[in-house]
């Protein structure tokens, strides 16, 4: 073999380990924000948007339209997302997966699998939330998001049919899609320092993917001595693991430190 031919065998290719399809609503500004912090060697992201022609969440009326729209959108972006060869899906975004509880997700996520085929493996954000809570042992358990009331009670749903007690779901009530990644930092932190945690709280969680916390979440758990875990970290966790890819971060978070 010649010299060239030897050094092109050993050129790694893009996404040698893993090549990893996110499915976003267009308006998503958090997901991959949170996804190109947390990039192993030799795995890519592949972003593909869904429309989000209704993105008013204002109430819960409002809140319903929005989920009833995208699944109109969410299979173009999948049937898009098939072309790039991905070897796991990863959805970034959470309302629905919460839907309908454990029965919903697994529906929604048989949808998925009407466009994809059964070959690809799919994550999606609730039951990557679930898997991180039984990482750490967690029993009690609260909740922040993004959502509205009706949004609140489909996460407490999920979280109690998964086999947690949830004793509060704190919901901003964003105005729009949108809007969700514009809430201050501060917020979410007195949030969780004042109306979430407890001595009866053994892990706090965050819903919705436009609300990014990685910059924020690791310095929670210190002070609280507690899991804290948002949405967008265990489904990156989730999807790492499912693929085999084991590699962890420091700074990231309890969940990459330790599993």
């Amino acid at each position: 073999m010649s010299q060239k031919a030897e050094l092109k065998a050993q050129e790694p290719w893009i996404g040698s380990r893993g090549r990893i399809a996110v499915i976003i609503p267009s308006t998503n500004i958090g997901v991959e924000y949170d996804c190109q912090r947390l990039i192993p060697p030799g795995v890519s992201w592949h972003f593909c948007r869904f429309f989000i022609e209704q993105p008013d969440l204002s109430s819960d009326d409002m809140f319903m339209a929005f989920i009833e729209a995208i699944r109109h959108t969410i299979p173009d972006a999948l049937r898009d997302a098939t072309t790039c060869e991905p070897s796991q899906i990863m959805m970034g975004m959470s309302a629905e997966t919460f839907w309908g509880g454990l029965e919903g997700n697994a529906e929604f996520t048989e949808r998925l699998r009407d466009v994809v085929g059964q070959e690809i493996g799919i994550t999606t954000g609730a039951g990557a939330l679930g898997a991180a809570l039984k990482a750490f042992g967690a029993k009690k358990i609260a909740a922040i998001t993004p959502y509205q009331p009706i949004g609140d009670k489909q996460v407490r749903r999920f979280l109690e049919e998964t086999g947690y007690e949830v004793s509060n779901v704190v919901g901003l009530k964003c105005d729009t899609a949108t809007s969700i990644a514009h809430t201050p930092p501060s917020e979410v932190i007195d949030i969780i320092l004042n109306q979430l945690d407890g001595d009866d709280v053994d892990a706090i969680v965050q819903a919705g993917t436009n609300l990014s916390a990685i910059d924020i979440f690791p310095a929670l758990e210190q002070k609280l001595g507690k899991p804290v875990i948002p949405i967008n970290v265990a489904t990156i966790w989730h999807t790492f693991r499912t693929t085999g890819i084991d590699d962890k971060f420091t700074g990231k978070g309890w969940l990459f430190e330790r599993f």
